[in-house]
């Protein structure tokens, strides 16, 4: 198995998120608050990663919250050593774990909602994502997870713990230097619009981007005001080529995805790049990066065994 190609794939990331936002910045205060014993007491990059979303970052939040999107029962989280089935919509990590333990963070990161959640872990990120939702609150609701602007109101939550925590200077610090990943989206497509009615009737498929990509820039610009500056927004994987678009949908192309709903990813995904770039000069300080998962998914697709897996078909 080519488990190095997957990995490095996940170092590329690292490396690509720090060059773009940067690391840590002049301060060490914060990042020395809270003693971190990961990665052989190696400095880490940044002193904190915040991720929201759905689940591509959630952890476990919605072990927590009544919903039927869980993902607490096996096979998920068979590859861990303690076969522990923790939240996560994976064999093991999630890739915002691989991302964590490249900024030396630490090695998976943790459910905001988790009630064993202690101070060391609060203190160098938490995710606030909920598998299942979108930008859409109608996306959320219908499945009952956590929308976007109650994931923001956790982080504000969040905020006033961390400053009981280690003070309000070292606290400013930590966000300011923080760096914050959103992954959203995919669910407002494959969850509702290509298969519910409402926004259908309510949007053509270009408008319904629009729509999002509204709820994204206030997203970005209320965490701003909340302290963040260093941000990376996840676009639209080829959902065409996902399994649910393909059991639903099927009219596969050579490459055996949905053309049409990879079309709309990639529209989707180029108006998200010119969001980024014009929300910059109106955010003094951000650091703003659009973070291409197309690509990288699409070669898994094309190229299974490159990656270690047998088929990308089914």
């Amino acid at each position: 198995m080519e488990y190095s190609n997957y990995c490095w794939k996940f170092i590329s990331l690292v490396q690509c998120i720090l060059a773009c936002v940067g690391g840590g910045g002049e301060g060490k205060i914060a990042i020395g608050a809270v003693n971190n014993s990961y990665n052989n007491g190696v400095t880490p990059k940044v002193p904190a990663l915040f991720t929201f979303g759905d689940s591509i970052a959630d952890p476990g939040n919605n072990n927590f919250i009544p919903t039927l999107i869980k993902a607490d029962f096996p096979p998920h989280g068979r590859d861990f050593t303690d076969k522990k089935h923790t939240g996560r919509f994976s064999n093991g990590k999630l890739s915002t774990d691989f991302i964590a333990a490249g900024l030396g963070l630490k090695e998976r990161l943790p459910a905001y909602l988790d009630p064993q959640l202690d101070t060391q872990e609060l203190v160098t990120g938490v995710s606030f994502a909920s598998a299942g939702t979108g930008y859409d609150n109608l996306t959320a609701e219908t499945v009952s997870v956590i929308p976007l602007w109650k994931q923001v109101q956790y982080f504000k939550e969040y905020k006033s713990l961390l400053a009981e925590t280690v003070g309000e200077e070292n606290s400013s610090f930590i966000i300011r230097e923080a760096i914050f990943l959103s992954v959203a989206g995919t669910n407002d497509f494959m969850g509702n619009y290509d298969n519910l009615p409402d926004r259908k009737r309510q949007f053509s498929a270009g408008e319904y981007e629009d729509f999002l990509l509204e709820i994204c820039s206030n997203f970005i610009e209320a965490l701003y005001k909340l302290g963040g500056r260093k941000f990376g927004v996840y676009g639209l994987p080829p959902h065409g080529c996902l399994p649910l678009s393909k059991t639903l949908h099927g009219q596969f192309n050579s490459e055996g995805c949905i053309e049409e709903l990879n079309t709309v990813a990639i529209s989707y995904n180029t108006k998200l790049k010119a969001l980024i770039r014009g929300l910059k000069p109106h955010l003094p300080g951000i650091k703003l990066v659009y973070i291409d998962i197309y690509h990288s998914f699409l070669d898994i697709v094309e190229n299974p065994t490159k990656y270690g897996f047998e088929t990308s078909s089914r």
